[in-house]
């Protein structure tokens, strides 16, 4: 019987999704590395510092992408099927990878939840964009907002999210526990000083309030460092502020005597640029560190990079 074409592309990906893994596992056990596959780029990064020449790491997100709008596509499904470990951060910072997790054989591919043990806070409503630094877990964001998945951001949480991966490639591979503990050894050292270069830093600006033209996803930081943080709009990165949103950020900018407005990557800077226009203001990068372009990762640049950028913008930006 002579099938339609499109029967035979979804017969063929069947078969990829089905054989690929198997034949990659083969390889795998040739070049004796194991094959991990992460969404986000600081669970790339880490992973692939963690796992050294002992491990093959890829990163699912495309460069450049912006991960909140992301769909997997069929050969993501595969690339995912043929890994050892599939490292995300949390249901709620990807929903879109509960999709591709229902498809894995859990007896080949362990999920790893980079963000297990971390308790979440609460980012704003709609209309209520702000939050602050000194208030407790919960209460940084308003009431009763989503959740805010930005985890990575408190570097004492990436140190936390640096040894979840590292207890999954010691299961995974207890051959090279003594290597892999090393290699992670010495990322969480580098964490722990940029998170004292932060906080010594910080607390040194004359300024404490943050006001940033873009979704609501520095809010760890914020509590963290001891800052005021204000965004325009809410967690749901495809959220857009409304007018009467703007104009409180305009008058908020001029009675805070704030010279800065922050814009992120990835984004449009549109917002802030807008905001900036009607205050006399300049624009800074402050980068939430999703994702990176294609140069950026051609290039090697780290997360721990990302982040000491990050610091120097918030020196300027809040004096």
């Amino acid at each position: 019987m002579k099938l339609p074409p499109m029967k035979w592309v979804t017969l063929a990906l069947l078969a990829c999704v089905l054989i690929l893994p198997g034949c990659t596992r083969q390889e795998q056990q040739k070049s004796g590395k194991l094959q991990v596959v992460t969404t986000l780029y600081p669970l790339y990064d880490f992973a692939k510092r963690i796992g050294g020449d002992k491990a093959q790491v890829s990163l699912l997100l495309p460069p450049g992408v912006e991960p909140h709008s992301f769909e997997p596509r069929p050969e993501n499904v595969v690339r995912v099927n043929r890994a050892d470990l599939f490292i995300y951060t949390s249901p709620i910072m990807e929903p879109w990878a509960e999709k591709i997790i229902a498809g894995l054989d859990p007896g080949k591919v362990v999920v790893v939840e980079g963000s297990k043990g971390i308790a979440l806070l609460q980012a704003p409503q709609d209309d209520e964009h702000g939050g602050h630094g000194d208030q407790h877990h919960g209460e940084a964001g308003g009431k009763g907002g989503a959740l805010d998945p930005h985890v990575w951001l408190d570097l004492d949480n990436a140190r936390l999210m640096a040894e979840n991966i590292l207890a999954a490639l010691v299961a995974r591979d207890p051959s090279n526990s003594a290597y892999y503990k090393g290699n992670a050894a010495k990322l969480t050292g580098e964490l722990a000083a940029l998170d004292k270069r932060f906080q010594e830093t910080l607390a040194e600006t004359p300024k404490k309030t943050m006001l940033h033209g873009g979704h609501y996803a520095f809010g760890y930081l914020a509590r963290r460092y001891g800052i005021k943080y204000v965004s325009a709009s809410a967690v749901n990165a495809d959220a857009e502020p409304t007018p009467a949103r703007l104009v409180e950020l305009v008058k908020l900018m001029r009675r805070e005597k704030l010279s800065y407005v922050f814009t992120e990557e990835l984004l449009s800077p549109r917002v802030a640029e807008t905001i900036a226009r009607e205050t006399g203001a300049q624009v800074l990068m402050l980068r939430a560190g999703h994702n990176v372009t294609r140069d950026e990762l051609e290039g090697g640049v780290s997360f721990i990079s990302i982040m000491e950028e990050n610091l120097r913008n918030l020196k300027t930006g809040l004096r």
